[in-house]
């Protein structure tokens, strides 16, 4: 195919010449049965189970302490069970493939897990006793967002997405998790409504959307490049099956 054609085919010049000088071999490779198992994967990793919130309530709490206390090493541990990198994936892969009930599925169980983890972070702080807390750097550096960090999400975004498709990448995960950090800004937004910080709550919120944006962009990008968009049925049918399971899990409970 000549060139100019090329480029026309990928919606503009800046797409055409990355997908033509080394993005297509990089996609290309994939087969579809690591598609459809990746997508199948993802759909069940956001899916709101007991399990799933259950990790949101432990990393959340994690981090407060750590957050409180001051110490980065408690932090980085939470990073590493949080579970809310997979609906932010799975919210970006239903944009690309235009399925209106993923993205909205995906956006809800992200809004209950911030909802959950902001009251969580703010009564684990009014539970803490005033001496214990420490507003150090850790909190501070978390409520002064810029485009260096939307930066950080861009690329950690990128390689999750990514990661997530190739199955020899998988153990690459927990370290792109402590990367993009997201769960930190949740656990300072309710610290700072547990101290009745504007600032704090708005600096923590702005850069909790920022790492999610940031993320969502370049797992869309990703996802865009391996054709996930033609797996839509896979999707479907993968989150139907998902919702029948927990539906299932709520009667026998």
């Amino acid at each position: 195919m000549p060139f100019c054609i090329y480029l026309m085919y990928n919606n503009g010049i800046v797409t055409g010449l990355v997908s033509y000088f080394f993005m297509i071999p990089l996609f290309n490779h994939l087969s579809q049965k690591d598609k459809k198992r990746a997508i199948e994967d993802l759909i069940h990793d956001s899916t709101p189970r007991l399990s799933f919130f259950a990790l949101v309530i432990l990393s959340v709490l994690m981090a407060t302490f750590g957050l409180l206390i001051d110490n980065a090493s408690v932090i980085i541990g939470s990073m590493l069970i949080a579970p809310i990198l997979s609906p932010i994936l799975s919210l970006a892969m239903g944009i690309v493939m235009s399925d209106t009930m993923l993205v909205v599925r995906s956006g809800m169980t992200l809004v209950k897990s911030l909802a959950l983890g902001v009251v969580l972070a703010t009564l684990a702080t009014l539970f803490v006793s005033t001496e214990s807390r420490v507003i150090g750097t850790e909190i501070m550096s978390r409520t002064h967002p810029s485009l260096i960090f939307f930066a950080i999400a861009f690329i950690a975004g990128f390689a999750a997405a990514f990661a997530r498709v190739n199955p020899d990448l998988s153990e690459t995960l927990p370290g792109i998790a402590i990367s993009v950090a997201l769960i930190p800004p949740v656990g300072v937004m309710g610290i700072g409504v547990a101290l009745l910080n504007w600032s704090m709550i708005s600096g923590a919120a702005m850069l909790f959307a920022v790492n999610v944006v940031g993320i969502i962009f370049a797992s869309m990008l990703v996802f865009s490049m391996m054709d996930l968009y033609i797996n839509r049925d896979v999707a479907v049918r993968a989150a139907k099956a998902e919702d029948r399971a927990l539906a299932k899990e709520k009667s026998v409970s």
